[in-house]
């Protein structure tokens, strides 16, 4: 037969979708075209595929290959259809398709040497391999932790692809799933660190026992920061639900470990007070990738200095604290991440933030202006306020 088929998976957002790929060798001049909404990172990929099928001792056909990524209208951004790509063309000749690859969906990245290499958004995909009813996934040997954390579904690490071309044919074995492990705290931070400021530690009590918004405000070294980082630590562990979908989006942005990926404590985010609003809610060129925001699901977002943050970036903060949901509009589409945050504000009283407030040497006018940044539609979101002042030495107990 001169027409091959894998299959793998298109992931948008934290959503994935089935992708059919078929390679056909026909008479003609040697070349190779690729259809099906392929971006730039996918184009490339013909060069990374032919190259990886070359230096692994296999033949590259001398006829003109055409290959097809379906459906044809669903955008496909990425180098992770390599390995499903290299699979379809390694079988195109063979008289008898490969059972195991009828039934498997590929995921990972091409060197030009033949190794596969890790890939972005693997526990989405893996997921929705699951949800479609597929019953085996193929995924990079580094990405077998995160892909592991999904049970129903028969995982396998590959490390080459040379080894993936002997399992398929059914002569060898690939890396089984691995156990579970969960993410530990870089930092084991506790309340109880905090010293004084009783009223704003009671503050943050409250926060965590009833899901609420918080407000800080007073001079520097006061304690706004360290009340903050100690929040998640009095918020209960995720379900186990709760921590795929928070680990599903730390995976589409990148950010798992390999050995350690599950997520099951609240996120603590806090972005800088210069973040742009594709910082803070998500963006970026093809896919949109998930802000600080979405990366704060289920746990805590903390925006110090907010007074100087862009007034756009925090008026586009207004809708996803209402509906836990944003949503980024591109060509290709919508994306929707999850959202569901509690959100801590910290901010001085004036610009000029002396520890003293009897040492401020702003203008009226300027303190005016600056305090107006402190209230308004983002801020009426906020059920608790606190002010803090500096803690004086005999204000401290055991």
């Amino acid at each position: 037969m001169t027409l091959g088929r894998a299959f793998s998976v298109a992931v948008r957002g934290v959503e994935g979708e089935i992708v059919e790929i078929e390679a056909h060798s026909a008479a003609g001049l040697p070349g190779v075209s690729l259809v099906g909404l392929a971006d730039t990172a996918l184009r490339e990929s013909r060069d990374r595929v032919r190259a990886a099928i070359t230096n692994c001792g296999f033949d590259w056909p001398m006829s003109r290959l055409t290959l097809a990524l379906s459906p044809a209208t669903l955008p496909k951004m990425g180098s992770v259809y390599d390995i499903a790509l290299a699979a379809a063309v390694l079988s195109a000749p063979q008289k008898k398709s490969w059972p195991r690859l009828e039934k498997t969906v590929l995921l990972g990245e091409l060197a030009l040497d033949g190794r596969v290499r890790p890939v972005k958004g693997v526990l989405p995909a893996v997921l929705a391999a699951r949800g479609q009813g597929w019953p085996a996934v193929v995924v990079p040997i580094d990405n077998l932790a995160e892909a592991s954390l999904v049970d129903g579904v028969e995982v396998w690490g590959v490390r080459s692809l040379a080894q993936l071309r002997t399992w398929l044919a059914g002569k060898g074995d690939l890396d089984a799933r691995v156990e579970r492990r969960e993410q530990t705290p870089e930092v084991d931070v506790d309340l109880s660190d905090v010293v004084g400021q009783t009223q704003a530690r009671f503050a943050v009590e409250v926060a965590a026992a009833g899901a609420h918004n918080l407000l800080m405000t007073g001079p520097p070294g006061v304690g706004k920061t360290m009340l903050a980082q100690r929040l998640p630590g009095l918020l209960p562990p995720l379900s186990l639900t709760e921590s795929l979908e928070v680990t599903a989006i730390h995976s589409v942005a990148g950010l798992l470990t390999g050995d350690a990926p599950l997520i099951t404590r609240p996120p603590f985010v806090a972005p800088h007070h210069t973040s742009s609003v594709a910082a803070l809610v998500g963006g970026g060129t093809g896919m949109a990738r998930p802000g600080a925001v979405s990366r704060a699901h289920r746990g805590v977002l903390f925006l110090d200095e907010f007074a100087e943050i862009n007034s756009g970036a925090l008026e586009a903060l207004r809708t996803p604290l209402e509906d836990g949901e944003i949503r980024l509009a591109r060509s290709g589409g919508v994306v929707r991440y999850q959202c569901r945050i509690q959100l801590v504000l910290a901010a001085n009283l004036c610009p000029c933030a002396p520890p003293d407030p009897r040492d401020c040497h702003c203008g009226a006018a300027e303190r005016r202006r600056y305090r107006s940044k402190l209230s308004g539609p983002l801020v009426d979101r906020v059920d608790l306020r606190v002010e803090m002042h500096a803690s004086r030495q005999g204000s401290f107990t055991d």
